[in-house]
């Protein structure tokens, strides 16, 4: 019996899968991975397991655990990072690097190469804004493609990969904002302890001895509406502009959706050992012992609640497998 995915998720839930095949290198990554896709469809990637919910039976699964780590400068800043790379460490040595461009993504879990696949943001920046390219080993093809930005089809917590293209980022090349002034150094060295900070306080940084940190950051993401429809809110009701900033669509809080569906702060079904952060609406926890169908059932009943007050129906960020 293998590992349980409960210890290799932050979420902490997950069954034992059929395998584990740790890649330390690239090499390994593309040779292990074409290995087990000759054998089965039934498989799963984990970087640092930040934005997934296994299920509890996942016993058919096979599991490629990316593990590959390097930082090669390239020059002009661009950087090329191993997909096994720690992310929030990674945007530490950036801006200690004076490299500008990800800095308010610091305190994000997970890996590099899991990063492009749901494009991941906070406070004003994305990863599209800095990524420049990547190593994709193609699922149906088993080849290796470098991929662009514009390839890669990135949206709000989207991209291609999200939409069906199935398969393996290697490595990734950001392109860094450089021409800035040497005290800027300090500045996006401030920032970077600034979001961690802010991020803590939510329970969004990773602490083991706080289950409020055993969850997988959001569990859903901020709906976004037509403007007419947003009109139709009550006009305390957060909104934004969307990325397409036409005035016909706007982006709601689904963390407000939910306190003000009724469902506050700690919230949780009785008898489950899933519950709603102290900390933050938006984040579904594990408070030490619960399961995964806990955890999904929460979810369904968020979803629900939000749906019959507001008509919304909020989708999830993290992937769900063997659900």
């Amino acid at each position: 019996m293998s590992q349980a995915l409960s210890e290799l998720t932050t979420i902490h839930v997950g069954g034992s899968p059929k395998h584990i095949h740790t890649a330390t290198t690239r090499d390994e990554l593309i040779s292990i991975a074409k290995d087990v896709w000759a054998r089965t469809d039934n498989w799963l990637v984990i970087g640092g397991g930040s934005n997934l919910v296994a299920a509890d039976d996942v016993s058919d699964l096979e599991v490629i655990l990316v593990r590959n780590l390097g930082v090669e400068y390239i020059g002009q800043g661009r950087v090329r990072v191993q997909a096994g790379e720690n992310w929030s460490d990674f945007v530490i040595h950036t801006a200690k690097q004076g490299l500008a461009g990800i800095e308010s993504l610091a305190g994000i879990p997970g890996t590099v190469g899991a990063a492009p696949i749901q494009n991941i943001g906070a406070y004003g920046q994305e990863l599209s804004l800095t990524l420049h390219s990547l190593e994709f080993l193609d699922y149906v093809t088993g080849e290796t493609q470098i991929m662009t930005k514009a390839d890669c089809q990135f949206g709000y917590r989207d991209s291609i990969f999200k939409r069906g293209k199935r398969g393996i980022v290697t490595w990734v090349e950001f392109q860094f904002f450089t021409d800035l002034p040497a005290a800027h150094n300090e500045l996006l060295e401030a920032r970077v302890e600034e979001v961690v900070g802010l991020r803590a306080s939510k329970g969004m940084v990773l602490d083991d001895k706080d289950h409020d940190t055993w969850s997988c950051g959001s569990f859903f993401t901020n709906p976004i509406v037509s403007e007419s429809f947003a009109k139709t809110l009550p006009l305390d009701a957060p909104q934004w502009p969307t990325e397409a900033d036409d005035g016909l669509t706007v982006k709601l809080s689904a963390a407000w959706l939910i306190e003000q569906s009724g469902i506050n702060k700690g919230f949780s079904l009785p008898g489950s050992n899933a519950a709603i952060s102290t900390k933050h609406a938006l984040a579904i926890t594990n408070r030490g012992y619960a399961t995964a169908d806990e955890v999904v059932e929460l979810a369904r009943y968020i979803q629900t609640q939000v749906s019959n007050k507001f008509g919304i129906n909020l989708v999830p960020e993290p992937n769900l497998i063997g659900f």
